[in-house]
């Protein structure tokens, strides 16, 4: 069994994966911003330092890992107020990412799993499921952040030792979801027309315990080590297909409009919106196959069974 670091443990993605680590059997500490959050029988390490500053310096006499979780980030957000949103997000996502990975390896640890991201790469699958090798055309600051911080952490590894696995997520779902997914079941469940029904792009996403099982596979098995991988759900659904599986599990039918997609990028034109309608309306599939032949990784739930899970959520709380 392994002694992991999961740093970000109290968030969304943190909760699932310290879950299902000590399910399996793992020791688990959580490093987060914010004390009293964690999973039972999680130890906790609160940091408060921005940009893990402190995190070499305040590494716990006793705490002795095999690996670090790196999910802790500043997140994509459709509008940043920041002044220089390209330096805020390299100071975390970059800067910090690399402190941990420095300390973590002054400390002993043998491996650092990276949570990156799809948009390190591309926003768009140019008519092909992604592969990790593909040339990365990242088009926005949180995108470019994430690119800056593979590359980082992987010379690191290479001029270290540190066993780096970097992991690039599509949209993650499931129970206590939000922003843009958390809208789309609020507009089903108000009974919100949504102009749809037309799209017929598929997008690929991951449910939040596929997910957190992938990272458990890249945190423990040796055949993962100096890898990237594609993680995402066996099925890539419609938008159209995904809001209809939403209303069935929420026992509200979706109300579908079929605009053509020409349209809705007219009027993503006309509002200042046309990159959230391309991401809306295009195709980003994720190849996995990777994962599959290196780790002998399957998704332990289809995508219906996290929709299932993340609507029955959605209806105990809403």
């Amino acid at each position: 069994m392994s002694r992991v670091l999961v740093t970000g443990a109290n968030g969304f993605v943190g909760h699932a994966l310290c879950r299902v680590l000590m399910q399996s059997g793992h020791t688990v500490c959580g490093l987060v911003r914010q004390a009293g959050q964690l999973e039972r029988g999680v130890n906790e390490w609160v940091e408060t330092q921005p940009d893990f500053a402190g995190v070499d310096t305040n590494w716990p006499a006793a705490l002795q890992v095999d690996c670090v979780a790196h999910l802790a980030a500043r997140v994509h957000v459709m509008r940043d107020t920041a002044a220089d949103p390209d330096a805020a997000f390299h100071a975390t996502n970059v800067e910090g990412a690399l402190r941990v990975a420095k300390a973590a390896w002054r400390h002993g640890v043998r491996r650092f799993v990276f949570a990156s991201s799809v948009k390190a790469i591309a926003e768009s699958d140019a008519g092909r499921p992604l592969r990790e090798d593909d040339p990365p055309t990242p088009q926005d600051a949180y995108g470019r952040s994430k690119l800056a911080a593979e590359q980082a952490l992987t010379r690191y590894g290479e001029e270290t030792g540190l066993e780096v696995v970097i992991v690039r997520l599509p949209l993650v779902y499931g129970p206590q979801v939000r922003a843009n997914f958390l809208r789309l079941m609020d507009a089903i469940w108000k009974g919100f027309p949504l102009p749809l029904g037309a799209i017929d792009a598929r997008r690929s996403l991951v449910y939040v315990d596929n997910l957190a099982d992938a990272l458990m596979h890249c945190a423990t098995d040796p055949r993962a080590a100096h890898r990237t991988f594609h993680v995402a759900d066996s099925d890539a659904l419609t938008v159209a297909e995904l809001a209809r599986s939403l209303g069935r599990h929420l026992h509200k039918p979706a109300r579908l409009l079929p605009l053509p997609a020409s349209w809705l990028h007219l009027a993503g034109r006309l509002t200042g919106r046309t990159a959230q309608v391309d991401r809306l309306v295009g195709s980003l599939q994720l190849d996995t196959s990777r994962i599959r032949a290196v780790l002998n990784w399957q998704a332990p739930y289809s995508t219906d069974e996290g929709l299932a899970e993340t609507a029955r959520w959605y209806r105990s709380t809403h």
